[in-house]
């Protein structure tokens, strides 16, 4: 009798614990919305796309020219991301991997630097592009360029650290530091 009665306690215990648990979870999560499906976001980018050409006043013919350069821009870039994608997967295994500390420091100091060739690349082709974009534009339109860009760093200084972090993998979601 005493053992079904210590067994039933520490079911109760073990629930309860299970419970509260599963609330603290949820609680996390409850400011953090599903992301948009890819139609969704096609929307959005395109009211963006909208917007801006607007706000800078494009001519039909720099709005033509704006977007061979975004879609030229977006195939130079895609392997470049692809790859560093690809780079970033792989260090994230070697930490997981089993391997002895030395061998995964060694791996992960040559994944590193691929990773930062990769980044500067990436950066080099959109500085090339934002060059590009800023030369088929008038004075005027480049002067609106610049104060859009400086209210964007603004906003971004602002609402800095203010979004939740996304999940890990499995996790709650991680603390957003400034």
């Amino acid at each position: 009798m005493k053992k079904i009665a210590i067994l039933m306690c520490a079911l109760c215990v073990l629930s309860t614990a299970a419970n509260a648990a599963d609330t603290t979870v949820q609680k996390r999560h409850e400011g953090i919305k599903n992301p948009p499906s890819k139609e969704e976001m096609a929307k959005i980018r395109k009211a963006r796309e909208e917007a801006f050409e607007q706000k800078l006043g494009l001519t039909e013919a720099q709005k033509i020219k704006a977007r061979e350069l975004r879609q030229n821009a977006h195939k130079q870039m895609k392997p470049v991301i692809d790859e560093l994608i690809s780079k970033k997967k792989e260090a994230r295994m070697v930490k997981m991997s089993r391997i002895a500390v030395q061998a995964q420091e060694e791996k992960l100091a040559v994944l590193d630097k691929e990773i930062q060739e990769l980044e500067k690349k990436a950066n080099g082709i959109r500085k090339k592009n934002m060059k590009e974009f800023e030369s088929i534009l008038t004075r005027d339109q480049r002067k609106i360029l610049k104060q859009m860009k400086e209210e964007g760093r603004k906003r971004f200084e602002e609402h800095r650290g203010q979004r939740p972090m996304p999940c890990p993998e499995g996790g709650a979601p991680a603390e957003a530091s400034k």
